[in-house]
């Protein structure tokens, strides 16, 4: 069996590694395609990090436009979807692997599809406030397997008129790391990030929506002034690059304070470190959704980025970005008794085994009769 993995963020890479560390067990035969933000150096050239984690990156494709808008975002799809074409028909793998509901997740699906080769999909079947949810369900549509995180992700795969053969519900693979004890030492990670454990620290990671393009400028100077107020260090990594992106970066880095400290990017095991130490995650990020309830640390998601989607009661909803709002939000997340509701908090987005599950289902899915011929079901 061969598998080729397609990731494009440090997001998509906390999802596939786990998965990449139980092939070498297994002896399993892999490929990895690195693109976008992963060979962006103003997005900290991330591919580096999945070298340096001991892998090798077989294939890259640049194929992301400068501007960071809705047209070069658009554009970055097609220039993708062309070399993925030419990849495939050199790699000829088993399966093509994908995860999350980013655009080139979208375009990955669409040349797996329109080609016949077998597409399993990570993080299936989930809501999310933008863009990216339909992106999501397009490739609902468009893969040949689906790897749902939880019962209600699964339930509407079924919804979408999905075979119920193609459907599993594994779990989050991104969880395994957690569980397995894969997270940097606490006071290595606050010497390296020279924290002032005097204060403590907020971890801050904010993304823009793509549909409220024209208000991000807006937001991110609510939030900003919002942690601002609180005299704590601020470990602030710098957002993803679609539409907004550059303008959420420019102002922090523009505005910067002692307090506030920027990173292009964090590796995997330091974030997760810095998420389970941390005093609060602020902003929208999947990591408060997904990650976050495993270390019980409480979590201010504000905005539309992560709506509809499962979650735990260690994240406390901000709706609008109001700075009254977000500041109480942030007050109440510091208060005993709310830290002391989340001492038996349930991660419902799985417990640590999911990309062995993952892993076997492929090897019985392989060679499926009906595998490459979708039916609707409804």
């Amino acid at each position: 069996m061969k598998l080729l993995f397609v990731t494009g963020s440090r997001g998509e890479w906390g999802y596939i590694r786990p998965i990449l560390e139980i092939c070498n067990q297994e002896g399993i035969e892999y490929e990895i395609l690195a693109t976008n933000m992963h060979l962006l150096p103003q997005h900290g050239n991330t591919v580096e990090e999945i070298i340096e984690d001991g892998f090798e990156v077989k294939y890259k494709i640049i194929s992301t436009y400068d501007g960071a808008n809705h047209f070069t975002m658009t554009k970055s799809m097609g220039s993708f979807i062309q070399s993925m074409v030419d990849i495939l028909n050199i790699s000829k793998p088993d399966w093509i692997i994908l995860a999350g509901d980013r655009y080139e997740t979208v375009a990955a699906s669409l040349a797996g599809s329109y080609t016949y080769t077998p597409t399993a999909h990570i993080q299936a079947g989930e809501l999310s406030g933008n863009i990216d949810g339909i992106g999501r369900h397009v490739i609902g549509k468009l893969a040949h397997l689906h790897f749902a995180s939880n019962g209600d992700a699964a339930e509407r795969l079924k919804k979408l008129g999905e075979e119920e053969f193609r459907i599993h519900n594994v779990g989050a693979p991104q969880l395994d790391e957690i569980y397995s004890g894969k997270v940097s030492d606490k006071h290595l990670i606050l010497d390296k990030y020279d924290i002032n454990t005097d204060n403590d620290y907020f971890l801050v990671v904010f993304h823009p929506v793509t549909e409220e393009y024209d208000q991000v400028d807006k937001q991110v100077k609510v939030l900003y002034d919002s942690l601002d107020s609180f005299n704590v260090d601020k470990i602030c990594i710098l957002p993803n690059n679609d539409a907004g992106g550059d303008n959420i970066s420019s102002y922090l880095k523009d505005n910067r304070k002692d307090q506030f400290k920027l990173y292009k990017n964090i590796p995997r095991k330091d974030f997760l470190s810095l998420l389970q130490n941390s005093n609060c995650l602020i902003g929208n990020s999947s990591a408060g959704i997904l990650e976050s309830p495993s270390f019980s640390t409480p979590v201010v998601n504000i905005g539309t980025r992560q709506d509809g989607r499962v979650r735990s009661n260690n994240i406390i909803d901000v709706e609008t970005f109001d700075h009254k709002l977000i500041t109480n939000a942030i007050k109440k997340t510091q208060s005993k008794s709310f830290k002391n509701s989340l001492k038996d908090i349930v991660n419902p987005y799985g417990s640590g085994n999911s990309s062995k599950s993952i892993i076997d289902i492929l090897g019985e899915m392989r060679g499926h009769n009906d595998l490459l011929i979708k039916r609707i079901t409804y």
